[in-house]
């Protein structure tokens, strides 16, 4: 990824604002508990995980994108290497969603 992209500041936003959950029990724990408005995971994480954040998400109707790498979803929340993220306010899942929508189509 070249420059940084409105999705990875709007998930150091998320976490700025501790309206994130990372790592695979944080999101886990997020999805289950319904806080989850929309989840990432990183598109070299293992299939066992992506598989795990697909049904997961699927159950608890929360959408669910692969994006980026997990060195870059944890640069731009500030910590190491993360397989998934979870946004846990409307708003600014609302804005993710729509910017991953809008990048898929450029």
């Amino acid at each position: 990824m070249g420059k940084p992209s409105k999705v990875m500041s709007l998930l150091g936003i998320a976490m700025k604002g501790r309206l994130a959950a990372s790592g695979e029990f944080q999101t886990l724990e997020a999805v289950r508990s319904g806080k989850a408005k929309v989840v990432l995971t990183a598109g070299d994480a293992s299939e066992n995980t992506k598989k795990l954040f697909r049904d997961k998400c699927a159950f608890y109707q929360v959408p669910v994108f692969e994006y980026g790498r997990k060195e870059d979803l944890g640069r731009a929340i500030g910590k190491d290497l993360r397989s998934s993220v979870a946004i846990c306010d409307e708003g600014l899942a609302a804005a993710v969603i729509a910017q991953l929508k809008q990048e898929t189509q450029a």
